[in-house]
């Protein structure tokens, strides 16, 4: 599995750091390139559905299954 790992922050307050959060798509049939090359039209269709939040970076890799939340 590939994760989209991105990170939000509210437009209104763009410099606030406390304002961020990860936040992350998983695919399970695709590649790590297929990531990377569909990653920006994915993340401009997430930022219509959220216009108060902007993208601050993103990046694409293997689900690490020993990360989960408890």
């Amino acid at each position: 599995m590939i994760e989209l790992l991105f990170v939000t922050c509210m437009a209104a307050a763009p410099g606030d750091m406390d304002m961020c959060r990860e936040r992350s798509l998983v695919f399970t049939d695709v590649t790590p390139m297929a990531c990377m090359m569909g990653a920006q039209p994915q993340l401009a269709r997430w930022v219509n559905e959220h216009p108060n939040e902007r993208i601050q970076s993103w990046k694409c890799r293997a689900v690490d299954h020993s990360e989960r939340d408890a």
